[in-house]
């Protein structure tokens, strides 16, 4: 591991791909910007935004125009995908990941493309991303053009979209055997964020698939060479994953929908049970408010049996309440 300074600034990685071998060269910390146009072939190089210096160093680069430029430097959180003078530039979405662990949580991939180069920034690290610099380490595969790479950026976002839905699909599992179960329980807050994730998916995805049909009919001549063929098949693998991502959504909205049922039966419960209570109290309540009353002449007040007829009565209305409630068919 290069553990040296590096001259590049906010360089996180950078690979040159000589032409004709298709094998990846990693370059060192020690390498200027220079190295990278050096010799036939393109090179790959990622960038760290949190980098101050990023934005002047790409305005020494050769091939970036300043729509391209902007690109690679916007803070902006939504999707984007351009073709314009056979370039190939914009954002699209990624999953975090931390040092110890993957997440679920979005992040956003800054990416501009010729026939010479690809250039992306981000920042925070993200999993697709380090999953196809591992792949390239292994030398596993070769690219002969940029656009392969960006084709294997886009696969490798289409794995961690299935990690991420199988992770979803378990939370959701374990929910649903909540939900189900004989002992009632609030998994509403459990659900929420697992709703949340889904959603944010499911949106961005329909997005970036949108983008991706817009820039595929885009004219040959403003497209890279190549892109058209790639854009049908990352089209197709996008939509695969997103019809598993709807029918996430569609299975947390309907448990959101079971657990919100069966939170009303229990309030339902509940009131009714107040109810009843509330019907069986009412006339010992007036009996007993007859006898508090502040008048003369009332009944079994002389003599010592008047506690105990006192008593009959309200055991008597009692008895008549819960006559009449079965009268009509309330128990």
């Amino acid at each position: 591991m290069d553990t040296l300074p590096a001259n590049i600034p906010g360089l996180v990685w950078a690979y040159s791909f000589p032409a004709g071998s298709g094998k990846a060269v990693r370059l060192q910390n020690s390498a200027f910007p220079a190295e990278l146009l050096s010799g036939e072939g393109f090179y790959w190089l990622h960038l760290n935004l949190a980098d101050a210096r990023v934005p002047a160093l790409l305005d020494t680069l050769d091939g970036l125009s300043e729509d391209a430029k902007a690109a690679l430097t916007t803070r902006d959180t939504h999707a984007a995908i351009t073709v314009d003078e056979q370039m190939l530039f914009g954002t699209l979405i990624d999953c975090q990941r931390e040092f110890d662990q993957d997440t679920a949580d979005l992040g956003w991939l800054h990416f501009a493309i010729s026939d010479r180069f690809i250039i992306t920034t981000r920042l925070q690290p993200l999993r697709s991303l380090e999953r196809a610099r591992a792949m390239i380490e292994k030398n596993s595969a070769k690219f002969s053009r940029p656009v392969d790479l960006f084709e294997l950026l886009v696969i490798e976002f289409q794995r961690t979209l299935i990690a991420v839905v199988m992770e979803l699909t378990e939370e959701l599992n374990l929910i649903e055997d909540f939900v189900y179960d004989n002992v009632s329980r609030d998994e509403r807050r459990r659900l929420a964020p697992a709703r949340r994730t889904i959603v944010r998916l499911h949106r961005h995805l329909r997005n970036v698939l949108t983008l991706m049909r817009r820039a595929s009919a885009s004219d040959e001549d403003e497209m890279p060479f190549g892109f058209e063929d790639i854009a049908g098949r990352l089209t197709s693998r996008l939509e695969a994953v997103d019809h598993d991502i709807y029918a996430l959504q569609e299975r947390a909205r309907l448990l959101h929908e079971e657990i919100d049922s069966k939170q009303s039966s229990e309030t339902n419960r509940h009131l009714y049970i107040l109810s009843l209570m509330t019907a069986f109290l009412l006339p010992p309540t007036l009996v007993t408010g007859f006898f508090g009353m502040n008048t003369t002449n009332l009944p079994f007040a002389e003599g010592a049996s008047g506690t105990a007829y006192a008593g009959a009565l309200i055991v008597a209305s009692v008895l008549l309440a819960w006559w009449l409630l079965k009268r009509v068919n309330i128990l």
